[in-house]
């Protein structure tokens, strides 16, 4: 019989663990949570998103993104504003207080990424980057 730390996905799962509770460690103050980052770091890359393109892009169920929303929007860091395609619907859009917060996260970011990759010297940790986003390229979406 194989070991635990013999299965791939589960050394995947443990390191993810890992990493969510170091990130979590570094946003406490903040008072936000690796989910509520996810959804700055995502509307960083666009002119904005339907919370159900955020659902859809982060794998997050479309109640928790609302609640998600309104966190952040408490925060002053993200806001709905209405739609320009659709009168219905509103778009959720990274205020300029949210782009500061994520510059100033960035170290702290680097920092867990440094604690969890410790042992790799650098062209392996770009190896398994390169391995880790073809991954999530094919399974993610």
């Amino acid at each position: 019989m194989r070991g635990l730390h013999a299965d791939t996905g589960y050394l995947l799962y443990r390191l993810g663990l890992r990493s969510g509770q170091l990130f979590n460690a570094c946003l406490q103050e903040s008072g936000l949570r690796l989910r509520h980052y996810a959804v700055l770091r995502f509307l960083a890359t666009s002119e904005g998103a339907l919370q159900r393109e955020l659902s859809t892009r982060l794998g997050y169920d479309p109640s928790a993104i609302v609640g998600l929303v309104d966190d952040l929007e408490k925060q002053g860091f993200a806001e709905r504003r209405p739609s320009p395609d659709d009168r219905r619907s509103r778009i959720v859009v990274l205020t300029e207080k949210g782009r500061a917060f994520l510059r100033d996260t960035d170290e702290a970011g680097q920092r867990v990424t440094n604690e969890l990759l410790g042992p790799l010297d650098p062209a392996d940790r770009e190896a398994l980057h390169g391995l880790l986003l073809r991954i999530a390229e094919d399974g993610l979406n």
